[in-house]
């Protein structure tokens, strides 16, 4: 293990540079206006070309909006001793970097200050994706074959609903219930937990209807906007109330009910509006009944309807459960925590959360999965960052897993 550690800290300016290089490379899916994952999966393939992987296969998606219409999805093996599989899931694609105006950089030419390596998409997900596929070149140059044979997946439209991406590698029946999986796609305190369940998901369009006059002669219109005030306060309200469950598993701890995305309504101050659209972004811990919560809502409309004359439209729009945890003792946990206690002296926790990774997908297949890394929680965010010396120590971990006790 020294001698292969030795070897990551040698890697540790290529790593840094391999990312930046990487970083360059928009990787913006369709669905926000980009052209896809093509270039960057090109990057990567020529990369690891001498990373001692034993194969390199693509799986491609079709997808007609982006140009060859393919999405790429890299399968990396390097065979192990056993026939047990580690298999490591990584996206290729990022989000679009927003208003430029909030950035100190360049989200597309990145830099490197003060140990920290500037960039869309640095932390999420290319320091996870570096990292993963250098421990494999660390192992090879080493000489040494792992235990186990190690999978290292790259996938498509991880951001966008993962239809080109995971479900289309899960379609093609390259991960099965006794792999050993690990999605490097999240932190909880920097890598000192390990994350082994999700909360579900719902979106929720609400839609007013009203009636668009002048505001002048408010009596002879249907304010929508001050319609939908009420239902967000009352739906607020009711939601908190009724589903306060709490688990100290994840943080936070309890359902949480956001209203988010709001659309335009009328471009003038002196109209008023006939007509508004809010979302709500929800996720509801595993005890909480999905259909109970979409009640809430619709009881709600009904209440707000019945006391003025708009009418409320409801939409779930994207809805998702949460599939069994990955249980605490599963091979992929135990030898997880085992490698991250090894190389860091760190005990890791476990613990669930909010957000959504592909470790649902694979969980509500049978699949064992464990998500896990080190970094800042910067996903999405202006002036994302990864942290070198974070790159540098999962790569030690995820070598140290693929190795024999």
């Amino acid at each position: 293990m020294e001698e292969i550690f030795e070897k990551i800290d040698e890697m540790e300016d290529e790593m840094k540079d391999s990312l930046m290089e990487m970083i360059k490379i928009p990787a913006i899916g369709p669905d926000n206006d980009g052209e896809g994952e093509k270039e960057r999966a090109k990057f990567i393939a020529q990369l690891i070309d001498d990373f001692g992987f034993d194969s390199i296969e693509g799986y491609d998606a079709e997808d007609e909006r982006v140009p060859g219409r393919k999405r790429p999805n890299i399968v990396a093996t390097k065979e192990g001793k056993s026939d047990k599989n580690l298999v490591i899931v990584t996206h290729m694609d990022i989000v679009p970097e927003g208003d430029l105006d909030d950035w100190d950089t360049d989200p597309f030419d990145p830099v490197f200050e003060n140990g920290k390596i500037y960039g869309r998409g640095a932390e999420d997900n290319g320091q996870a994706l570096i990292s993963s596929i250098y421990a494999v070149k660390a192992l090879s140059e080493a000489g040494v074959r792992p235990e186990y044979n190690m999978k290292i997946i790259m996938v498509s439209d991880e951001e966008t609903g993962s239809e080109y991406g995971v479900k289309h590698i899960l379609e093609e029946g390259l991960i099965d219930e006794d792999d050993m999986v690990i999605v490097p796609d999240h932190s909880e305190d920097e890598g000192k937990k390990i994350e082994i369940v999700e909360k579900a998901g719902l979106w929720v369009k609400i839609t007013v209807h009203g009636k668009q006059g002048h505001a002048a002669f408010p009596n002879l219109n249907i304010n929508a906007n001050r319609i939908m005030a009420r239902y967000q306060n009352l739906v607020d309200e009711e939601l908190h109330h009724e589903f306060e469950q709490e688990d100290l598993l994840f943080s936070p701890p309890e359902s949480t009910f956001e209203p988010t995305k709001r659309l335009g309504n009328v471009p003038n101050v002196n109209t008023i509006p006939g007509s508004e659209t809010q979302y709500f972004d929800c996720r509801i811990l595993p005890s909480v009944d999905l259909e109970r919560v979409k009640a809430t809502f619709k009881n709600a409309a009904e209440q707000i309807e019945s006391e003025t004359e708009g009418d409320i439209e409801i939409e779930f729009v994207k809805e998702s459960d949460a599939p069994e945890r990955t249980p605490e003792d599963s091979e992929v946990i135990k030898n997880l925590k085992k490698a991250i206690k090894e190389v860091t002296g760190v005990d890791a926790g476990l613990a669930g959360i909010g957000g959504g990774t592909v470790a649902k997908a694979f969980r509500r297949d049978g699949i064992p999965t464990a998500v896990w890394c080190s970094n800042k929680g910067l996903a999405h965010q202006p002036n994302e960052y990864a942290v070198l010396d974070y790159i540098v120590k999962d790569c030690k971990v995820f070598a140290r897993f693929a190795l024999e006790d």
